[in-house]
């Protein structure tokens, strides 16, 4: 089944000044969004942090490279089981500790 899409509400300016506590509640999980307006215009949005945090990420062209740089070389077969990295850092960390 697909995750249900976050309801998105509209709210004037005043409203939001006044029910602020309200709005972090509504939309904190990513359960809605919320359109600001003043005079009727949409001038901003409100949205759960992880989703911003996600969205900045998808914007974030050096990230991607390395995502991309990744995947292709995995593909390339240069990728490691992660057991064996695992093992190294734990090797690694009881050296430094003796």
């Amino acid at each position: 089944m697909a995750a249900k899409s976050p309801k998105v509400t509209r709210i004037p300016a005043t409203r939001a000044k006044t029910h602020f506590g309200e709005i972090i509640r509504r939309v904190q999980g990513g359960k809605e969004y919320i359109i600001v307006e003043r005079d009727g215009i949409p001038v901003l949005g409100i949205l759960d942090a992880d989703e911003l945090e996600d969205y900045l990420d998808v914007r974030d062209e050096p990230l991607k490279t390395q995502i991309k740089q990744g995947y292709q070389e995995y593909k390339a077969g240069k990728a490691r089981p992660v057991e064996k990295i695992l093992s190294e850092v734990r090797a690694l960390t009881k050296r430094g500790k003796g």
